[in-house]
């Protein structure tokens, strides 16, 4: 039986840059995340953000200019660029003097989606992926976009057509409505990877496998994340949806099947920590090792 196509919110796609080359993919990707969703963008830019080499939008721009001059450039460059890229867009450009994690905390308290390049905004270009993406993964209550994987290019039509999806228990339903609706919004086919870890549990010297001692909440967890795709199925009769099971651990699972996705989604699991929230070691991994752009849905 087909189903017809469950509407999904549009609201605004928010993005942050700061001129390098990953903010502009970062640009591309929520520009077309804009469209599908019929949505409002708005760009994000200021002058604490700016970078002192050249700008990525502007390869010719003189760097030694006052940051604030450099930063209105960036955002009427980027402003540019969407507009070119997808005419009759709503565009709200917003520059602002604060810090990029609160300010794009704020900014995006109710977006459909904020969007941030997996390098840049303060981040050192030796790591995979910039303090500010990992701040923001980390505090973020609303889903969080993360560049991941090949050139701009790959985000295009000539992608895998396939939204993959993550999930580890019943919690992670809100990430697995959103790659429904992603697939939806994308036309294309959903991959459901069932991901669970495997702990170990210690018994003085001794080393027992959870299956052996908590086989019954494992079961649990498994029945209900079950459920909860079994109704998003129905829900979402236009999907075409293969499940599969994963037989090694959930994060190299994750990374390789993502070589095949165009999106991968994941529940982003937060717990306290005495420097504040910390993310687990999937999310970790999906944000520095993925081969696509990696959505995080809050596990509220």
């Amino acid at each position: 039986m087909t189903h017809p196509a469950k509407p999904v919110r549009n609201g605004r796609v928010v993005v942050g840059l700061d001129g390098s080359d990953s903010a502009r993919a970062a640009l591309d990707l929520a520009i077309a995340e804009a469209r599908r969703r019929a949505a409002t963008l708005e760009i994000v830019h200021a002058w604490p953000w700016a970078r002192t080499d050249p700008l990525a939008f502007d390869p010719d721009s003189e760097p030694r200019r006052p940051p604030v001059e450099i930063a209105r450039t960036v955002l009427r460059l980027a402003v540019a660029r969407a507009q070119e890229r997808e005419p009759g867009l709503r565009i709200v450009p917003t520059l602002t003097a604060e810090d990029a994690v609160p300010e794009l905390l704020r900014i995006g308290a109710d977006a459909a989606l904020i969007v941030i390049g997996s390098r840049g905004l303060g981040g050192f270009t030796g790591l995979l992926l910039g303090s500010v993406g990992l701040r923001l993964a980390a505090h973020t209550r609303r889903p969080l976009l993360v560049v991941r994987g090949g050139p701009p290019a790959a985000y295009g039509p000539e992608g895998h057509g396939k939204v993959l999806v993550g999930l580890e228990s019943g919690a992670d339903g809100a990430a697995a409505r959103f790659a429904f609706e992603e697939a939806v919004r994308r036309r294309a086919r959903l991959r459901v990877l069932y991901a669970w870890a495997r702990p170990r549990v210690f018994t003085g010297d001794h080393t027992l496998p959870a299956r052996e001692v908590g086989a019954l909440r494992a079961e649990r967890e498994q029945t209900v994340a079950y459920g909860v795709v079994a109704a998003l199925r129905e829900e979402f009769g236009q999907v075409r949806v293969r499940e599969h099971t994963s037989t090694s651990t959930p994060a190299q699972a994750l990374v390789e099947a993502s070589r095949a996705a165009d999106v991968l989604v994941v529940a982003v699991q937060r717990r306290p920590a005495r420097l504040g929230m910390q993310l687990g070691p999937v999310t970790h991994a999906v944000l520095h090792h993925a081969h696509c752009p990696v959505v995080l849905v809050p596990v509220e």
